[in-house]
């Protein structure tokens, strides 16, 4: 479980999360939404300590974060899983070092393990035969496919996705996000999914939460979301929705 509590964060004189509270439970998918500079990514960055709150509390599985040492805070990354919005594979590696990163530099994992590992993830994602290729032989989709692979390579207990489906044409979005819902099943993990395509929101997720003035102005199921009259949320909803048409 996740428990965020009066979470409150600045840069300079700009408020970007406000008394922000949010508990997300075990299994869940939670999609966060709002407009660009709402605080969605400053949000994950919390989570995983990468930055810290001016006020506020942050509990991942009993561990405050804000409070947390640095030995603590690799234990719980270790056990989070992250893919980036632009997939962030490193160009000098192959997929294979690339998602074998994590387990080479906090495992003692055998090699013959690890070309199993990146065997069994490559499947996972629905590809195979590219461990040596490097990034810049693979389509948007693809490195796309390969950083989720690297972010399930330590068989962690949460997934965060950030813009999971940007710049990828409407029959690849569509792809990755029957990707990403048939792995949570499939896996039983814990995954926010930070997000402007209503369309994954609709597919994927099982709550919603709209950041908007650095604080959680809706909270509740996608068909709750669409269904609302509140006119701040319909402008929202109008505006992204042709974006993403």
């Amino acid at each position: 479980m996740i428990e965020i509590r009066g979470l409150s964060k600045s840069f300079g004189t700009q408020t970007v999360l406000r008394e922000l509270d949010l508990t997300i439970h075990d299994g869940e998918t939670v999609a966060v939404i709002g407009q660009s500079g709402s605080g969605k990514s400053v949000l994950l960055k919390h989570i995983i300590g990468l930055l810290r709150p001016d006020a506020g509390t942050i509990t991942v599985d009993g561990l405050d974060v804000t409070r947390a040492t640095e030995r603590q805070l690799e234990e719980l990354r270790v056990r989070i899983g992250y893919l980036f919005q632009s997939a962030a594979l490193f160009d000098s590696m192959t997929v294979a070092e690339n998602i074998t990163l994590g387990l080479r530099e906090h495992t003692k994992t055998p090699v013959v393990e690890l070309e199993r590992i990146v065997k069994e993830k490559l499947a996972l994602v629905g590809l195979r035969n590219i461990e040596d290729r490097k990034p810049a032989e693979l389509s948007g989709g693809m490195r796309k496919r390969v950083g989720l692979a690297r972010a399930l390579a330590m068989e962690p207990a949460y997934m965060f996705y950030d813009e999971p489906t940007t710049g990828l044409d409407p029959v690849t979005s569509d792809q990755i996000d029957q990707l990403i819902d048939g792995l949570t099943k499939r896996l039983n993990v814990t995954s926010i999914i930070v997000t402007h395509d209503l369309f994954t929101v609709d597919r994927i997720a099982h709550r919603v939460v709209f950041l908007f003035e650095g604080k959680i102005y809706f909270d509740g199921t996608p068909k709750e979301l669409r269904l609302s009259k509140d006119p701040t949320v319909q402008k929202f909803l109008e505006r992204y929705t042709l974006i993403n048409l």
